[in-house]
């Protein structure tokens, strides 16, 4: 990405400008709170912090392009103010796009839908993952999921974090999932009470394991067929034999101390050692672990 401009204060060219003179080029949608909030602050207050314009395009077109600051421009619009102060810059369009997404990504809040969508039109204009990483503050790889989210996730996905059914990070694990039909079963899942943001990885995993061997098998049979149900019939499955794993080591480690207990007590009994002596094996072996073996 081209470096922006950094200019001083003393370099930064700051003019009253004709509010009909100003092109909004990126025009985002206002929350009526916060717009009602900022015209009472510039009625009362005045404006704190200028707006920015481009005026690349201004001899041709006789208008200043806004990269920034248009819910401050309406608040004066609103207010009958025929003029706005502004900090005026000379730049091609990729730069002031790329300024614009950048004081829209600031203003969006983290872990919600919005906030992907501006990474990935950042990414989209060419800002690359390191530069993304560093205006968020988040890893690359967060990043790289959040967009992923939005290429690449079911619908459902999005609709849920935008109502608020489920996490942002919770989509994104789903996300993970290249394939759409793993997304939708575990979207079904969810809607079934089976997974959860604690158990989504192991399911997931339960699920692509399942996929995979079907097609190892040379099954003809489209993954739609494998519905939440068979899904928690492998979960149960899966559940038992680990069960069953459990209480078998349980059993295999109580039967390893008593065979240890045996051999201590035998170890002290003198016609038990002369026989071990007669037999080359008087010497204890040195034994580590947390049983000592």
């Amino acid at each position: 990405m081209d470096n922006i401009e950094i200019r001083s204060m003393a370099e930064r060219q700051y003019r009253m400008i004709p509010v009909n003179e100003i092109n909004v080029v990126m025009s985002r949608g206002r929350e009526k709170k916060q717009f009602q909030e900022n015209v009472r602050s510039i009625s009362e207050v005045g404006l704190y912090k200028p707006i920015l314009v481009n005026r690349r395009n201004l001899d041709a077109t006789g208008l200043y392009d806004l990269i920034c600051g248009e819910g401050r421009l309406l608040a004066h619009i609103e207010l009958g103010k025929t003029h706005i102060a502004a900090d005026v810059w000379d730049i091609d369009e990729r730069q002031a796009h790329l300024m614009t997404l950048g004081e829209n990504i600031a203003r969006t809040p983290p872990q919600t839908i919005e906030f992907a969508r501006a990474l990935k039109e950042m990414h989209d204009y060419g800002m690359g993952w390191k530069e993304l990483s560093a205006i968020t503050g988040k890893t690359e790889e967060y990043i790289r999921n959040y967009v992923r989210l939005i290429e690449q996730g079911e619908e459902r996905l999005v609709k849920g974090v935008e109502d608020g059914v489920f996490s942002l990070n919770f989509a994104m694990c789903v996300a993970q999932s290249n394939d759409r039909s793993i997304q939708h079963l575990l979207m079904d899942a969810f809607d079934s009470g089976i997974v959860n943001s604690n158990n989504l990885p192991r399911v997931r995993k339960i699920i692509e394991d399942r996929l995979e061997k079907g097609k190892a098998l040379g099954s003809r049979r489209s993954n739609a067929t494998y519905t939440v149900d068979k899904l928690k019939r492998d979960i149960r499955k899966i559940t038992r034999e680990k069960e069953a794993f459990v209480y078998e080591a349980g059993q295999r480690e109580n039967r390893l101390m008593r065979i240890l207990v045996a051999m201590q007590r035998l170890r002290k009994d003198d016609r038990f050692g002369a026989m071990l002596k007669t037999a080359g094996l008087a010497e204890s072996p040195q034994l580590k672990g947390q049983y000592a073996v």
